[in-house]
């Protein structure tokens, strides 16, 4: 039986990634999400990702704020699971920002 951490929600919505290197971005694409939880995100992929790579996720987040605003969750972590058209990210640091402020993007917080 399998224990994990934190719960898995099972939220399918789209997803823009960013594979990070020291000073610049290696690879962008689109994605879907499969669950997501405090401590991760499961993803589709069109392509295998590099397992230990650095990557910024940007998640359209079903939920809107005040009714109106619509809302992203900008994730940062570490691929930690890859297979043909799956990924797997533990999270960093995330930030949940309106799609307005995105030009504004401010420090992510730290996951504890």
């Amino acid at each position: 039986m399998e224990h994990r951490k934190t719960d898995r929600f099972p939220i399918e919505t789209e997803i823009r990634y960013k594979l990070m290197e020291a000073t610049q971005v290696a690879q962008t694409g689109q994605a879907r999400s499969i669950n997501i939880s405090s401590g991760g995100i499961l993803f589709t992929t069109k392509s295998q990702l590099p397992v230990g790579q650095r990557a910024e996720l940007s998640v359209n987040w079903p939920a809107q704020l005040n009714e109106h605003c619509g809302l992203k969750l900008v994730a940062i972590g570490i691929i930690v699971r890859s297979s043909g058209d799956t990924a797997a990210i533990r999270i960093e640091r995330y930030d949940f920002r309106t799609c307005a402020a995105l030009a504004f993007a401010g420090p992510a917080q730290s996951v504890n």
